[in-house]
């Protein structure tokens, strides 16, 4: 049996590096004959092989290799085996007569993998920039792929990006897999673009604009302390764990308001988004008991809780956060785009999801960085001593100005940004056929801009393999420090999340020291790259340290 699967994996091989269809075919019928042929041979003469025993009958010697089991395992290999062939070389005449009708233009050279499978195993069972790095030597700084079940370009260079981003971003519309786009709700705001997006957008950005979050600045210090307490008394903390507790409660109040806590709602709002996430990244299989099942019945009761709130508002009068600003524009008769409840509560909940897992991956990225490189460590703590002693010679608290006096801790912040690169890239769709740097895309193949590879690039960064905050001394050339995304889709809640990262930053490195309890360099990927079994750490005061 294990002879018979490794010829057929043999031919797969050669299938997919033979470009004669009509031969392969041919071939193919004629293997499966053959091994028909061989299995009717062994049958014959299997009892006469020396390790017949006597004692056995011809059924129980042959059972090993023929019994129900194994001759049902071998029928399964000898159908779907051929019919995997067979798909891919549909495929693959697909995509070449999509390549001759494009004339005069060829695809991006690359390679589309296994069939249906395409590379998206070698890209998540490894090291991205290992994935990124073999192939734009391979095929240089554009090349096709087949990832996620979609035929992929990914495009490695800052005017490529641009390019896809901001010049040509109507022809890129942005794209998710179908099962997320579910599950956060379609009318959500990273899902569009033309006037919808435009209107909606100008809504978040006025919501997390400086003149809006500086007010939130003793509420998310509230959090803060509350969460150092916590964490103060625990013999250890998963870092990311408990920065994904820090971030998603940030995200309440940023799409709530602040005195959101007070409402009866809040509570249940939190347990269902919280059941919700676990189905992210999930196989999108709608039965009972699966993951994204259970996921889909907490989105519909969330939807449910969210209108119940939405009319609670809307009869107020009353709320702040992005639902307040939602709700303004919604019953505004001057306003260009009048919002619906679903719209409402969609984009509620995008922005809770969008503001969650990647600022808690940043920032236990930055925890990792400070505890390799104390020199770094201390400076950071140098700078928030001087902005504490302004604060305590005018008797006062925490405020908006202070934290823009951080600028060390800031460029802290942005290499961690460049170095973690925890968005390796991002998804956008062509909506029509175009030419692009020389080659044919497609309409519905995606584009892949690698912000990772811009971000890593040696010819970019200088020694991109060190951690250096200096190198932001000088501002970045334009288009090759995108980790907010660039263009009209780019994250209008960076602000928010740089302003999180260093209220929090401060009050730590001052009053506590960190040491990582299990001190193994790795990294994990689910699905953003975070350091290994997510940083654990133990924390202690800062004035008990020698």
């Amino acid at each position: 049996m294990y002879t018979y699967l490794c010829c057929y994996c043999m031919l797969l091989l050669l299938v997919i590096q033979t470009p004669d269809y009509f031969s392969l075919q041919l071939v193919l019928v004629r293997f499966t004959k053959y091994i028909m042929d061989l299995r009717t041979l062994r049958f014959r003469f299997q009892p006469e092989q020396n390790n017949f025993h006597p004692s056995c009958s011809v059924n129980e010697q042959m059972r090993p290799f023929y019994g129900p089991r194994n001759s049902s395992i071998l029928l399964l290999l000898l159908t779907f085996l051929p019919l995997l062939v067979i798909i891919h070389l549909w495929v693959c005449q697909r995509w070449q007569s999509v390549e001759n009708n494009s004339q005069r233009l060829q695809l991006p050279p690359g390679s589309m993998g296994w069939p249906y499978i395409g590379e998206t195993l070698r890209l998540y069972t490894q090291n991205p920039d290992t994935f990124f790095a073999t192939r734009l030597k391979r095929y240089g700084d554009i090349f096709k792929t087949h990832i996620l079940g979609c035929p992929c370009v990914m495009i490695s260079s800052p005017e490529a990006a641009k390019s896809v981003l901001v010049s040509r971003a109507h022809l890129f519309k942005p794209t998710y897999p179908p099962s997320k786009e579910k599950m956060i709700g379609p009318q959500a705001l990273f899902f569009h673009q033309g006037d919808y997006h435009s209107n909606l957008k100008t809504l978040v950005q006025s919501s997390f604009h400086p003149t809006r979050i500086r007010d939130s600045v003793p509420e998310i210090q509230r959090i803060v302390l509350s969460f150092l307490s916590a964490w103060e008394k625990c013999t250890t903390i998963n870092t990311l764990r408990e920065m994904k507790r820090y971030a998603f409660e940030v995200a309440m109040i940023s799409a709530f308001g602040s005195s959101s806590k007070q409402e009866v709602e809040m509570e249940g709002i939190k347990q269902l988004y919280l059941q919700l996430e676990k189905g992210y990244n999930s196989m999108p299989l709608d039965l009972p008991g699966t993951p994204f099942h259970r996921a889909m019945k907490a989105r519909n009761l969330l939807n449910e809780t969210l209108r119940k709130l939405i009319d609670k508002r809307r009869q107020a009068g009353v709320g702040g956060g992005l639902l307040g600003v939602l709700l303004a524009a919604a019953s505004s008769k001057g306003h260009s785009h009048n919002l619906s409840d679903s719209q409402i509560a969609d984009n509620i909940i995008g922005v809770i999801f969008a503001a969650h897992d990647t600022t808690a991956s940043i920032l236990t990225w930055i925890l990792k960085y400070l505890h390799d490189n104390k020199h770094l460590l201390e400076a950071v703590k140098k700078e928030q001593e001087e902005v504490r002693c302004k604060i305590l010679q005018e008797n006062r608290e925490l405020t908006w100005s202070d934290t823009r006096l951080m600028a060390f801790t800031t460029r802290v912040i942005k290499e961690t940004l460049r170095s973690a690169s925890i968005l390796s890239f991002t998804f956008r769709e062509a909506v029509e056929d175009l030419e692009f740097e020389g080659y044919f895309i497609p309409k519905g193949w995606k584009v892949l801009p690698l912000f990772r590879t811009i971000h890593h690039s040696p010819d970019l960064y200088s020694h991109p393999e060190k951690f250096d905050p200096s190198r932001f001394e000088v501002p970045p050339r334009p288009h090759t420090f995108m980790p907010f995304g660039n263009g009209v889709h780019s994250c209008p809640g960076s602000e928010l999340a740089k302003l999180e990262m260093l209220i929090l930053l401060h009050h730590l490195t001052i009053t506590y020291r960190w040491q990582v309890v299990r001190d193994e360099d790795g990294i994990q990927y689910g699905p953003f790259p975070v350091p290994k079994l997510g940083l654990p750490i133990r924390l202690t005061p800062a004035n008990t340290q020698n």
